[in-house]
């Protein structure tokens, strides 16, 4: 640590960042049991609530890194406790609207409250995307000298948080608690020690107005590319929530990299787009695949007679200490070498995931253990290499990586995931029985094209007891078996480290961008 001064206030950043994990987890814990009988969702209206939640997390990010320097930090470090607040107030109203009453009041009180926990998800998605826009670039300015370690020992705290949720989770569980006010509220606490811890701090000058790097030399590290990208991104997300036409979409993006174009006269530095066109595998790498993976071990977890949340404990417990571990590693390694050995492990690890079909709990979790591993130090090591590459670019290039990473997993990786689960299922249902592959089949659209999906409700008409079999082993064959087509994605990102690797070693090895007072 540079300082007293620094070691407190990253700490209180660490802890912000607890905060957006922990409620992440428990709204979504929540979205899938509780929530549903006490509002009567649906399970439409369930994806929408989670989705509340989600997409305003990445828009936040990029929207905000346009004017998060001019506002300063410590305004964003306040506007998103004031969102939690907001967010738990909200809660305990929609809780407030369904208790006490019946029939036709009990009826008007779910709606209510529904519209409640809505609004009150974006606000909370709004807060959990500011907390990112500052911790990342306040760490990157703090240890400017060595920002991948620090910024892997920061994102420690995503993992803490999903650990605390999780043992929260179990013990609410085990004691059998209805009030599920105690599992939302329980998010002031992280919230009201980062807020007094950092109010009366003072935030740092990002390191790019530090070295006197001008605005428009920011908006030039990111460029037209990077515009495309990112605010195609935002711009689809919004598209999707509001329903805007595609026309509407393409217009609005059109529109911002026309003007990034003959604002920056700049397509994007070299390296950031190489790099944003990796964060887009790379996030649906990680995330896309965690709620996959989670849910194939909770069935043996669940036969052991064991909390399935113990899984969750266990995935995000690796990821902290490993994180917390990232400074000898990338000293050893650099952040391309520990980027490289990661996709490596994580292919070999889902690719073996792929192969544990009917094994038990203890092969399945070694399997998962070597992809956890492997997808640890993803995400802040790649934060870390885009601000040591692209130090001009400050919090905008930072956090466009970040919430790029978000939006496309939101827009396109889960989708795409979706699509293989179910086309592997199909294929292995019609080889297996075309009579039910035709009876519980429908074609569907997604943003890549059509395909054939097994219908929930069609199958579980089925009666038959065989019939009901052959669609289950279909339907589990086809997760395992798209396991092992997601490696791809991996294994392309291996391909592009080793890239750079060979490009940073014809410049006489990896070395970060040194800003200095000459910069403009």
């Amino acid at each position: 640590m540079n300082n007293r001064h620094d070691k407190i206030l990253f700490w209180g950043c660490f802890i912000a960042l607890i905060t957006t994990s922990y409620a992440f987890i428990s709204r979504m814990i929540l979205c899938g049991g509780q929530f549903v009988t006490d509002f009567g969702l649906d399970k439409v209206s369930v994806g929408e609530l989670q989705g509340a939640g989600i997409w305003p997390f990445g828009v936040s990010i990029i929207l905000f890194s346009l004017f998060i320097d001019r506002i300063g930090y410590k305004v964003a470090m306040i506007f998103s406790f004031l969102s939690y607040l907001a967010y738990s107030t909200l809660a305990f109203m929609a809780y407030n609207s369904i208790h006490g009453v019946t029939g036709d009041a009990l009826i008007a009180g779910q709606k209510h409250g529904y519209q409640l926990l809505y609004w009150g998800s974006i606000i909370l998605g709004l807060g959990n995307g500011t907390v990112e826009a500052y911790i990342n670039p306040v760490v990157a300015t703090m240890f400017n000298k060595d920002k991948v370690k620090w910024l892997n020992t920061l994102h420690a705290g995503w993992p803490g948080g999903l650990v605390l949720g999780g043992l929260c989770t179990i013990y609410i569980a085990r004691e059998n608690i209805a009030d599920w006010r105690l599992t939302l509220g329980l998010i002031l606490i992280p919230a009201f020690i980062f807020f007094f811890i950092l109010i009366g701090l003072k935030f740092p000058k990002s390191e790019r107005e530090q070295a006197g790097v001008s605005y428009l030399a920011m908006l030039k590290e990111l460029g037209a590319f990077g515009a495309l990208v990112g605010f195609g991104l935002v711009f689809a997300q919004l598209g999707q929530v509001f329903g805007w036409s595609s026309t509407v979409v393409w217009g609005l993006t059109g529109a911002v990299v026309a003007i990034f174009a003959v604002v920056t006269k700049s397509f994007g530095r070299g390296i950031l787009v190489f790099l944003i066109i990796i964060m887009m595998p790379l996030a649906t790498t990680e995330i896309g695949t965690d709620g996959w993976i989670s849910s194939l071990m909770e069935e043996p977890m669940k036969a052991a007679g064991h909390n399935a949340a113990w899984v969750l404990v266990y995935t995000s417990a690796i990821m902290m200490v490993l994180r917390f571990c990232a400074g000898p590693i990338i000293h050893k390694l650099s952040p391309l070498g520990l980027l490289a050995i990661c996709a490596t492990l994580a292919t070999v690890g889902l690719t073996a995931l792929s192969k544990t079909n009917g094994a038990g709990m203890g092969i399945i979790f070694a399997a998962a253990t070597l992809y956890a591993v492997g997808k640890t130090f993803f995400w802040p090591t790649m934060l870390g290499l885009t601000s040591e590459q692209c130090p001009r670019g400050g919090a905008l290039t930072l956090n466009a990586m970040g919430g790029i990473g978000m939006l496309a997993v939101g827009i396109l990786g889960f989708p795409f995931i979706g699509y293989l689960q179910e086309s592997t299922a199909t294929k292995k249902l019609e080889a297996l029985n075309p009579a039910i592959y035709q009876t519980v089949t429908v074609q569907k659209n997604y943003l890549l094209g059509v395909y054939q999906a097994i219908d929930p409700v069609k199958s579980s008409a089925v009666t038959d007891g065989e019939d009901q079999e052959v669609i289950k082993s279909a339907t589990t064959t086809g997760q395992f078996s798209a396991l092992g087509k997601m490696a791809m994605f991996p294994a392309f990102m291996l391909a592009c480290y080793l890239a750079l690797i060979a490009y940073f070693k014809t410049k006489g090895g990896y070395r970060p961008v040194s800003l200095d007072s000459k910069s403009h």
